[in-house]
């Protein structure tokens, strides 16, 4: 098989992974050369990009010839039959991997500026390169992304040697490739045009990429990482988003719950993006204490903001907190953490409360809607608003009881809590 280019080989790449399109993906192309096959990979896929940022270790008699691979995060991958045939010494290799290791963080710091590599805990991560070799620097690049949580990790190149499964078979969940012919030489030989590339074409693919995901609409299952837990989560974002609403239910409650879901559709005909997530896996939530510690929740909401902030295309959106019934109180308790810079938090029939002295040190503007005829929540929030410090607003939906199932009665919730995020994100985004 012969490719016209880098991009031809990345677009007959990408109809192989086709069975990844909807998933939490990310797509990491390895510097410089896989990087165009993964922004191909990535535009088909619908998935952020970023680099993997990898370098190989030559033989200092054969610069060409790989004895091993270093990359972020301290990973290290070395071929003993290499250095055993090539009579490398420790002190050759240190002064070697000392080189390498330097033009890594420059090449670090050049490709991405100031911004983090790509979330990719709990996602599925595709590690993309022009094709593959000895295999050391793919070897290294997969444990780099299984080092930094990765849930499951796809190596796909278009091409290379017959034995490639045997030498990479234990680094990924998932090998692709498009052709491993016989008579394998290197990887140039099976390109027309495989032309050297420099620092600007790495730049100019993330930055082509970035605008493209700015401008794409998400909706797609997700995992939210918080530590060692993974929670199962819907994300939407729709173009142009200001900012990301994340849902707190209530006792009982979860991701799919139905007035959940209809506020956060109000919201997303607006264009604000939203998830929801449950903040407990299943057998914490048998465990009928956790429904009510507002600390583990808080921190869960923590987690998932740290979450959003870390992934592309969501990374510098605004964050808003929709709390419901005890939901309520874990989104105060957040908001007011040092540093959580929260744009705007809305409750619905909460129990703010249960926040009890964290209140005071909440910043973000806070709406409190609650129904008419839910008294004694009613009173809870009056003396909750007393003890706020920030912008705050408690509206009273008339004659609505606590679930607000009344006629219209969610509509009128969803419609204050648009106007609440719209006004705020918008200026927090700015």
């Amino acid at each position: 098989m012969l490719f016209t280019d880098r991009i031809d080989a990345g677009r007959r790449l990408a109809a192989r992974l086709d069975h990844l399109t909807g998933q939490d993906v990310v797509v990491l192309g390895l510097p410089r050369g896989g990087v165009p096959v993964a922004e191909a990979v990535a535009d088909a896929l619908g998935a952020p990009l970023d680099v993997c940022l990898v370098r190989k270790l030559g033989v200092p008699s054969h610069p060409e010839l790989g004895m091993g691979a270093i990359g972020e995060d301290g990973v290290r991958v070395l071929g003993e039959d290499v250095l055993r045939e090539a009579r490398v010494t420790p002190a050759e290799l240190a002064r070697v991997e000392e080189r390498e290791r330097r033009e890594l963080d420059r090449r670090a710091a050049r490709y991405r500026g100031q911004r983090p590599p790509a979330a990719v805990a709990g996602r599925t991560v595709v590690v993309v390169d022009d094709g593959v070799a000895t295999g050391s620097t793919a070897r290294a690049a997969c444990r780099t992304v299984r080092a930094r949580g990765a849930a499951r990790t796809v190596l796909a190149v278009p091409v290379a040697p017959p034995d490639w499964t045997y030498r990479l078979g234990g680094e990924a969940d998932e090998l692709v490739c498009l052709d491993t012919p016989p008579d394998f030489f290197a990887v140039g030989q099976f390109y027309a045009d495989f032309a050297q590339l420099d620092d600007e074409d790495v730049v100019a693919c993330l930055r082509r990429a970035a605008a493209r995901s700015r401008g794409v609409p998400v909706d797609r299952e997700v995992e939210v990482a918080a530590g060692s837990v993974r929670l199962g989560g819907h994300l939407t974002v729709p173009p142009g988003a200001v900012g990301v609403v994340v849902f707190a239910h209530g006792s009982g409650s979860g991701r799919h719950s139905p007035r959940n879901r209809f506020v956060a559709e109000g919201l997303n005909r607006a264009g604000l993006g939203t998830l929801l997530f449950d903040l407990l896996t299943e057998q914490e939530a048998e465990e009928r204490a956790n429904v009510f510690d507002t600390e583990l929740l808080a921190a869960r909401l923590t987690a998932a903001t740290d979450w959003l902030r870390g992934r592309p295309g969501t990374e510098r959106q605004a964050v808003g907190y929709f709390g419901a019934s005890t939901g309520a109180a874990a989104a105060l308790r957040a908001a007011a953490e040092p540093g959580a810079d929260i744009a705007a938090v809305v409750s619905r029939g909460g129990r703010p409360d249960l926040a009890g002295p964290r209140l005071p040190d909440v910043t973000a503007p806070t709406l409190l809607i609650v129904g008419g005829a839910d008294d004694l929540v009613l009173g809870l929030n009056r003396e909750a608003q007393a003890r706020l410090r920030c912008e705050s607003r408690l509206s009273v939906v008339p004659g609505a009881t606590h679930l607000f199932e009344e006629p219209g009665a969610l509509g009128t919730v969803t419609e204050l809590a648009r106007d609440w995020f719209t006004d705020h994100m918008a200026a927090a985004h700015v």
